[in-house]
């Protein structure tokens, strides 16, 4: 079976980057796909918002759509912020880099070129590309070393490497009091490190859950307190999720199945109020 082949009525996670062009108003970059997420550009127009001026786009590691189903009260209160759920299915193998080079492209990993655990630059175009050609500001703010912080390299971008992912929150707010980028990307993978320690439902690896969801809760609150006058939009983006390993009994991802390639999106789009 084809990765992102439709078998479950899923959009692909390359869907992300035309759909935050569409919004922004900006052409996508070269090669990605043109398909945008229909409900998230309903949510916008139903607003009465033609294009939005900033986006948050928060990328936790792993959590997947079986979390979001079994542990649906954890997602409520971040719900309110990013209503906009989108079911997806994220491209193979779910491996962090494959994943978010696809996000990030708009492009399946044959084009963008990493095809494995690889944390090398990528050279084609991407949605920071895109908004450099656009004279807008972008900003990664992400744990040092990590996927995020690594693959978008050699580009205008304001690259911040932090030490964890409580440094990443501070800096992600401080960036959005600032004001200054059109785009802010925040990763975080607390989740990630400890399901593959302990597994994806253990005490540990749930905390670090809802760890991400309260950075995510806190971000939006900032989004609503210090972008006020521009009309926004915000994500809850996850680039795969995970499954227990029968072997090791802790957790494991990058498999073709249910458990790591479906994974679900939030968006919330709000129109500038002064």
């Amino acid at each position: 079976m084809t990765a992102c082949e439709d078998y479950s009525g899923r959009m692909c996670i390359t869907s992300v980057t035309p759909t935050i062009c569409t919004l922004m108003g900006i052409p996508p970059p070269g090669g990605s796909t043109s398909e945008v997420f229909p409900d998230v550009i309903k949510s916008a127009r139903a607003a009465r918002i033609e294009k939005v001026d900033r986006c948050l786009v928060y990328a936790p590691d792993a959590i997947g759509s079986r979390l979001c189903r079994d542990y649906e009260t954890r997602f409520r209160e971040m719900s309110k912020h990013a209503p906009v759920r989108v079911p997806l299915r994220t491209v193979y193998p779910p491996k962090t880099p494959v994943c978010f080079a696809s996000m990030f492209t708009g492009m399946m990993p044959k084009w963008h070129g990493i095809m494995k655990y690889d944390k090398r630059v990528i050279t084609c175009d991407t949605i920071f590309d895109a908004f450099a050609r656009a004279s807008k500001a972008c900003a990664i703010v992400a744990v040092k070393d990590s996927s995020v912080d690594r693959i978008f390299r050699d580009r205008d971008i304001d690259y911040f490497s932090e030490t964890y992912d409580r440094q990443v929150t501070a800096r992600t707010l401080e960036l959005i009091e600032e004001d200054e980028h059109d785009l802010v990307v925040a990763y975080h993978q607390q989740y990630d490190d400890l399901l593959h320690e302990t597994g994806p439902r253990s005490g540990e690896a749930l905390e670090a859950l809802e760890n991400h969801i309260g950075s995510f809760v806190e971000m939006a609150q900032a989004v609503k307190s210090y972008w006020t006058h521009h009309s926004w939009m915000m994500a809850f983006a996850p680039d795969h999720g995970a499954h227990t390993d029968p072997a090791t009994g802790t957790g494991t991802h990058g498999d073709d199945i249910a458990e790591d390639m479906e994974i679900d999106h939030f968006y919330g789009v709000a129109r500038r109020i002064y």
